[in-house]
């Protein structure tokens, strides 16, 4: 079968053009222009933003000999490159319309549990909208609607969960429901049996794991499965929690996607709950609860780094970016004149002034490169060039520096290195 599946480079979509293809469907990923990495063994891939792509006939041209649709694309909040209204209603409506159009039948759309039962944030009303315009299109629609969903691969919340099993004292925040992990291979093999010619059409169903867990046993879980003992656990207080929240918000209008929103803070009050009977009668499938699923798989030394890099990432990210906006900052204000001193030295001439303003401004644009999310690739091979330039140029000018007690030159060295570390672990997914 011809299928198309958006949202592919996601945690769910490209579990779902895996799964598929291995089936052997001819699938079609589709992926928001500069997404990386572009899934491997699918036939085609195609670059369209959901937000954007608001009309039927942003879609024709990518539905031709289609005979399905898997929609798998959401956003957890409003930011500058997230549209929660563009991706959950407006994108997948031309989706939809275009795909009764063209007569494809067959339209599995992934939403989230919960959403049909109240709207706690812009997230779930528009989930739910994006849901019931669905059902009103002549379509043999599949609505299915997972818990929090883990696997071995992680992005967003189920990185999280790792990153927190990491840690040997555990915050717990107030106010978190219940939650029933769900696991991927069990979600897509959900998705495979409904594009067999005899599967049910036209119903929602509630993709929920067997056990009812708190935040913290789920941590228990994957702390064992690492090889580490329990952890102590501490509840952070309300006002702290908040603060974490907006933090998490302020960082997401950098481009930078925190699972700790307040958009995570409003739903997770609800938790991630439902019941899972319609969806084991209907397709046979016996969800598997979170210990069996990691009780089959060995860890590995590379989840262990990955767990105790995943707070360590956000640090390093912004010590850089505060390491450049500061010496320029520095530069321009009670280190000038000690700048100026520095260029005499190296006979500047009446260059020493502009040469140091120069190199503040470029420190400065460093910063702002790394700290924005878009252009934070570009900041950091901005900043190994100028670390470069910086040695190369102290060298010819100031060859003595090297011997000073504090080392000023050896001591760029350690921060090459650094930003090397931070290219490495950039990616999100």
């Amino acid at each position: 079968m011809k299928v198309l599946v958006t949202g592919a480079t996601g945690l769910i979509g490209s579990a779902i053009c895996a799964r598929l293809s291995s089936d052997g469907h001819d699938v079609t990923a589709m992926i928001r222009p500069g997404s990386a990495p572009v899934p491997a063994f699918v036939s085609r891939v195609i670059a369209l933003d959901m937000a954007q792509a608001t009309q039927p006939g942003n879609w024709t041209p990518y539905l031709d000999g289609m005979e399905a649709v898997v929609n798998c694309v959401g956003v957890l909040q409003d930011g500058p490159r997230e549209n929660t209204e563009g991706v959950h209603v407006s994108g997948p409506s031309a989706l939809f319309l275009a795909c009764e159009e063209l007569g494809i039948r067959r339209v599995i759309h992934l939403s989230a549990i919960g959403v049909d039962r109240g709207q706690m944030s812009a997230f779930s009303e528009t989930k739910a909208r994006g849901d019931a315009v669905l059902m009103d299109r002549d379509l043999d629609w599949v609505i299915l609607r997972p818990s929090v969903v883990l696997g071995r691969p992680v992005y967003g919340g189920s990185a999280l969960f790792r990153g927190l099993a990491a840690l040997p004292l555990l915050p717990v925040m107030k106010d978190t429901g219940a939650l029933q992990i769900v696991q991927l291979e069990d979600v897509t093999a959900t998705v495979a049996f409904f594009l067999t010619a005899s599967a049910p059409k036209r119903v929602e169903l509630e993709l929920a794991g067997p056990q009812r867990l708190t935040v913290s046993e789920v941590v228990a879980s994957y702390r064992r499965w690492l090889g580490w003992g329990p952890s102590r656990t501490f509840e952070v207080p309300r006002p702290l929690a908040t603060l974490l929240y907006r933090a998490g918000d302020l960082v997401g209008t950098l481009g930078w996607r925190s699972p700790m929103r307040s958009t995570a803070a409003r739903e997770i009050v609800r938790g991630a709950i439902g019941d899972a009977t319609r969806w084991r009668e209907m397709t046979g499938i016996n969800p598997r609860s979170l210990d069996a699923a990691l009780a089959a798989e060995p860890v590995t030394v590379q989840e262990r780094w990955f767990a105790k890099l995943y707070f360590l990432k956000p640090l390093t990210f912004i010590v850089l970016a505060l390491f450049w906006l500061t010496t320029g900052i520095l530069s321009l204000t009670a280190g000038f004149q000690i700048g100026v001193d520095l260029m005499v030295r190296a006979q500047a001439g009446i260059l020493a002034a502009p040469s140091v303003v120069a190199g503040a401004i470029a420190d400065i644009l460093v910063g702002l490169a790394i700290a924005y999310r878009p252009t934070t690739r570009r900041g950091l091979y901005a900043a190994i060039a100028l670390s470069l330039f910086y040695i190369v140029a102290g060298t010819i000018l100031l060859p003595e520096l090297w011997k000073e007690p504090l080392g000023p030159l050896l001591k760029i060295w350690p921060i090459l290195v650094l930003h090397l570390v931070a290219l490495a672990i950039l990616d999100e997914r």
